[in-house]
């Protein structure tokens, strides 16, 4: 490793950081500085198994990572499968539109261009997925790949570190995350499963499935399903705000509807 690199990619990190110990959240916004990026975000995962968001540099960028995880699918997703990065320079372009047709269409609504995800990972230890949007097309420089990966490295040591300069166990790291962030989501699938009487992967598949036909958060269905304001029996969901059906669409219908989410 380039230690010169290395040590700018610290340098940036304990920037953000101001003086205090420096997290996964500023690691991640100094990446989105370093590489004049619209914003970047954190997924996590367990035993290899599905990534979860759990950071984000703003509200944009963790609807584009939410929209990943709903869809089950898009670069985050990939890069972990392949524990390679996955480097899409014009989400508008024909290749992006074949391998994510919804993500790159929801990321080109956005204003975003392009996208890279790297493995946050070391060997067969695999921690998640660092993710970086720009609002300019076009591929990254040399030096910017490089220094993404060094901030993908940074972010598997915090992740080890629980910031008293000792190893601590990377289960209770990462689960510590999906508590604070994830807990109603796996909450309203284990209420889900229960009521249907199908597995627990199956009932977060359903909640997934809605949350992106009905145009909402996995949070917000989550949360939906929890206060028993929306209940999924089936295809069928009662309560709550009606799927989004093909077609055209309605500019004020649309406001009107996102002024409701809120």
């Amino acid at each position: 490793m380039d230690h010169d690199r290395s040590a700018r990619v610290w340098g940036a990190i304990r920037a953000v950081a101001n003086g205090a110990t420096p997290s996964l959240a500023h690691a991640v916004s100094a990446c989105a500085e370093a590489l004049s990026a619209a914003g970047a975000g954190l997924a996590m995962t367990r035993d290899g198994g599905l990534l979860e968001p759990v950071l984000a540099t703003g509200p944009e960028i963790g609807e584009l990572d939410e929209l990943q995880f709903a869809l089950g699918d898009g670069p985050s997703g990939q890069a972990a499968a392949t524990s390679a990065p996955v480097l899409e320079p014009d989400l508008a372009g024909v290749t992006a539109g074949r391998r994510w047709p919804a993500f790159a269409a929801a990321g080109v609504e956005r204003g975003m261009c392009g996208v890279f995800a790297f493995p946050v990972a070391a060997g067969a230890a695999r921690v998640g997925v660092l993710t970086v949007y720009r609002r300019e097309p076009g591929p990254l420089e040399r030096e910017q790949l490089e220094e993404a990966l060094v901030f993908a490295d940074a972010l598997f040591v915090l992740a080890l570190d629980n910031g008293q300069g000792v190893s601590a166990d990377l289960d209770e790291v990462i689960e510590a995350a999906f508590t604070a962030r994830r807990a109603e989501v796996h909450q309203a699938a284990g209420r889900l499963a229960s009521q249907q009487r199908i597995s627990v992967t199956d009932a977060l598949a359903r909640l997934r499935a809605h949350a992106y036909s009905s145009g909402l958060s996995l949070y917000k269905v989550a949360l939906d399903v929890m206060a028993d304001r929306l209940h999924l029996d089936g295809d069928v969901a009662t309560g709550g705000h009606p799927p989004r059906t093909p077609g055209p669409t309605n500019p004020e219908q649309d406001e009107k509807e996102k002024e409701e989410d809120q």
